[in-house]
């Protein structure tokens, strides 16, 4: 399996118990969503291995859950694995509707403010800790916007369009040359 084919599930965090168990970390909203997980992706040395889940026991609480593979029987086993990221296949997501997207699914769609109007392909989306943010170019000037419910009015997805309202000025603060006043 390519990497590219996959999503970021969550990471191996730690060693639980001394029969070969792993605490994983799933970065992910709803951890309920993969509860009946039978597989993972598992990332050794830059390659996706496939790992098989004989027991998961779910902590909604801290998004973590206690894993136990085929095959991994010893804590040595287990250890080697700690650190390792998790990986699933896009194909496995659940189709979004409406407003709702995933942000690999929407590289490259225009985007369209209401008042200005195309600004430009998203070239890329820099997903930030605090604020993801489209990344897109208006006559080669970066533009940033703040992926924000409040401002997304339509997701189109036949015509690959996302409908934006931004807040007055927001696209002017990269576009315009602002040169210093003295």
């Amino acid at each position: 399996m390519e990497k590219e084919a996959c999503y970021y599930l969550g990471k191996i965090t730690r060693t639980n118990g001394n029969k070969g168990g792993v605490s994983i970390f799933l970065d992910v909203d709803d951890p309920h969503e993969y509860s009946e997980l039978d597989a993972v992706f598992v990332e050794i040395k830059g390659q996706l291995i496939p790992f098989f889940i004989e027991e998961l026991n779910l902590h909604t609480s801290k998004n973590t859950a206690f894993v136990y593979f085929e095959d991994v029987e010893e804590i040595e086993k287990a250890q080697k694995l700690v650190n390792c990221k998790l990986f699933l296949p896009l194909t496995s997501l659940p189709a979004l509707e409406g407003n709702k997207f995933y942000f690999h699914e929407v590289g490259g769609f225009d985007l369209i403010d209401q008042n200005f109007g195309k600004i430009g392909p998203i070239n890329q989306i820099l997903d930030y800790p605090n604020q993801a943010l489209f990344q897109a170019f208006y006559n080669q000037k970066e533009v940033l916007i703040p992926i924000n419910d409040r401002f997304i009015v339509n997701v189109d997805r036949e015509k690959k369009e996302i409908l934006l309202n931004l807040p007055e000025g927001l696209i002017q603060v990269y576009i315009e040359d602002n040169k210093d006043v003295d």
